[in-house]
């Protein structure tokens, strides 16, 4: 079964996360303030994907530059809106690929 945002997010309440692709795993782990493990998840992955996660937890950070250089490689134009919409827009565009 295909998770929804809506299921996504009702998982954070759970103490692990439920099976889950390593770009959604990351942002699972974010949302738990687990930084540096959602890094870990996709730190060595080159897909789109796990760029733009990637993207992200760097903007999330505070590393602007690194940031600009993994959107770049996703293919994505700089999100400028607040942290919790892009994790928002990334947890709904990736849920719909995750195949659990």
């Amino acid at each position: 079964m295909r998770p929804t945002l809506a299921s996504f997010v009702d998982s954070l309440e759970g103490e692990a996360p439920p099976p889950l692709t390593a770009p959604l795993r990351a942002l699972w782990l974010d949302a738990k303030g687990d930084w540096d493990g959602a890094h870990k998840c996709v730190d060595e992955l080159s897909d789109p994907d796990a760029m733009w996660v990637h993207a992200y937890l760097h903007r999330k950070e505070g590393d602007q530059w690194n940031a600009g250089y993994w959107y770049r490689r996703a293919g994505r134009p700089p999100h400028r809106g607040p942290l919790d919409e892009e994790w928002r827009e990334l947890v709904t565009a990736l849920v719909g690929k995750d195949a659990g």
